[in-house]
């Protein structure tokens, strides 16, 4: 089994009627071997266009004697964490989130002309304020591929951030968060928070909580208010 490669990560549910002898031991999550590869690519694209009913139609296409290897697996097997990430700061800098070890992260790709922004970015700062003495960032990256909402050049975003809405926390290079160009930092980010193959980032203000560890916690969707997260936030900050 140590041989396998492993080509994507499924619910156990898409794989049919297949028994799957060790699932009273894991109970969430199941691989299949790189054969598979092809047949995967194409139900990754068969779930974009057409949704979960397609792919689950798809993947229970796999010959019985193949999903046989199918094994369950509790969560995405990654040995990598948020801090293996260096990035851009919004003045250029290169900043390596090493630096953040020992910290709880909410990640999150802004805009300023959002419908979004004049909520989340004043609850941001809020939420910031309050736990920033406690071992909590906030780290902000703009991105522009939600309706061209962040245009601007990073001095313009940098200044509308931290005057208009007196942001104290870390602002980064704008970057792309779905697509060919998605930044490293992003794709970690989406493959660790239990979407199917990494999911889409849905819109701005998208939110992942990451623990002191640099392990994703929780992905919340752009309309969760930060408020909403601040449970979640104090239930990190306590934990070993």
């Amino acid at each position: 089994m140590a041989s396998m490669t492993v080509a994507s990560f499924l619910p156990v549910s898409s794989l049919g009627p297949a028994k799957l002898q060790s699932r009273s031991k894991f109970s969430s999550m199941a691989f299949v071997d790189s054969s598979h590869e092809t047949t995967l690519s194409s139900s990754k694209s068969a779930f974009l266009r057409n949704g979960f009913s397609t792919l689950s139609s798809n993947v229970s296409g796999i010959p019985l004697k193949s999903r046989s290897f199918a094994t369950v697996f509790a969560r995405t097997a990654t040995e990598k964490t948020i801090h293996d990430f260096t990035v851009k700061d919004i003045d250029g800098n290169d900043v390596t989130l090493s630096k953040f070890k020992g910290k709880v992260l909410l990640v999150v790709n802004v805009a300023s002309k959002c419908g979004l922004t004049s909520s989340n970015y004043p609850e941001l700062s809020n939420v910031y304020e309050k736990y920033k003495t406690q071992g909590f960032e906030i780290l902000a990256f703009p991105c522009n591929q939600f309706g061209g909402q962040e245009p601007g050049s990073n001095a313009e975003i940098k200044q509308f951030a931290c005057t208009r809405y007196k942001a104290e926390f870390p602002i980064f290079d704008k970057v792309d968060v779905n697509g060919p160009n998605t930044a490293p930092v992003f794709e970690f980010l989406k493959k660790n928070a239990g979407g199917l193959f990494g999911d889409l980032i849905k819109w701005n203000f998208e939110k992942f909580l990451v623990d002191k560890n640099g392990a994703v916690i929780q992905r919340y969707a752009p309309t969760t208010s930060p408020y909403q997260i601040e449970k979640d936030i104090q239930k990190a900050l306590a934990a070993a």
